[in-house]
């Protein structure tokens, strides 16, 4: 028995109920865990900071709406089991046949939920380019444009006009209001 993962589509915004429903048919398995054909399933997040009323804000995202990922053994019964489960659409795959994901695939995704764990990626809402006007700080109610975009530190580089001449400055994102 070799145990791959799969990809299962689901009804939208029903991931995680499939993702309890499945646990709750693996919990049901009488058998000892290392025997049972269906041995886990998840579905893949990362938390990320976003601004809600002025504040960051933490919350986790799913990295692929839509889908839930199964670690199981692929024969009749468990294409069976999981297919009756309500919410399941179908498995990701060709045709008829499911297509495991790929070992390196499989490894990235759960790298990406334990990095995530260590540091939120923070979602700057500013594009290069956009017209902004800077809420505080000592240059606040100048306007001015988005030079760059410095996610790493949360910061955006801004060129606004001092004294007739274009100055950039680097500012963090909660300071600035977009048009």
């Amino acid at each position: 028995m070799e145990h791959r993962w799969y990809a299962i589509q689901t009804t939208s915004g029903h991931e995680n109920k499939v993702r309890s429903l499945i646990a709750r048919k693996i919990e049901a398995d009488g058998r000892a865990p290392e025997e049972r054909p269906i041995r886990q399933a998840l579905v893949p997040t990362q938390e990320v900071v976003e601004l809600k009323n002025g504040k960051k804000v933490t919350v986790e995202r799913k990295i692929y709406p839509g889908y839930v990922l199964v670690e199981m053994v692929m024969n009749q019964d468990t294409i069976h089991v999981i297919n009756g489960i309500q919410g399941v659409i179908k498995f990701v795959g060709h045709e008829k046949f499911p297509m495991p994901l790929r070992p390196d695939e499989v490894n990235r995704l759960l790298g990406i939920a334990e990095e995530a764990a260590e540091a939120p990626r923070e979602e700057i809402p500013f594009l290069v380019g956009q017209a902004v006007q800077i809420t505080e700080g000592p240059f606040t109610d100048f306007n001015g444009t988005v030079e760059e975009v410095l996610a790493d530190k949360g910061k955006v580089r801004v060129s606004v006009s001092l004294f007739g001449r274009p100055t950039s400055v680097e500012l963090d994102y909660l300071q600035l209001k977009g048009y």
